[in-house]
């Protein structure tokens, strides 16, 4: 039996179903570092290094990036970008830019680049302003609880 379709119709069919296969695959791969849906930009654009040398969020610009574990990092300056690039681990934010709140109990949630704090020289990052405050409650047994879970997730067989 032959199923007839107009030209454009059998092509729409094969580019849905081709989106569905690629959305479906994404949904079920869990990312090292948090990055956009669509793009391989970490922390919104944010400079992961002005949070230390600069003590707030500052967005980074499309001039200086650099690749590094999978994503794109953007930086405010050249030097900025030259500091992480000389120890990205340093600089980047801890359980992959995902929420430290959220890493308690082993979920993979977004951040707000305004919610963060630094503690013992490494970056946390949470997904709200009444989340970090929740995480604020008890930092060392919750940074305590985020390492394990994020080593679970990074055991063989689990993708962090």
């Amino acid at each position: 039996m032959r199923i007839l379709l107009p030209s454009g119709a059998f092509w729409h069919v094969c580019l849905c179903l081709g989106l569905f296969a690629a959305t479906a695959s994404l949904a079920s791969a869990a990312a090292p570092i948090n990055t956009g849906w669509f793009s391989d930009l970490t922390l919104k654009g944010y400079d992961p290094v002005a949070y230390f040398t600069d003590g707030k969020p500052v967005e980074g610009v499309a001039d200086y990036t650099f690749k590094w574990n999978g994503a794109t990092w953007r930086f405010a300056s050249a030097a900025h970008r030259d500091q992480f690039a000389k120890e990205p681990a340093k600089y980047a934010p801890q359980f992959g830019g995902y929420c430290a709140w959220a890493m308690t109990r082993g979920d993979k949630a977004d951040i707000d680049p305004a919610c963060w704090k630094i503690v013992d020289s490494k970056l946390y990052l949470n997904y709200s302003k009444d989340i970090q405050a929740q995480w604020a409650q008890n930092i060392p047994d919750n940074i305590a609880k985020a390492n394990a879970q994020w080593q679970k997730l990074a055991q063989p067989g689990n993708k962090p």
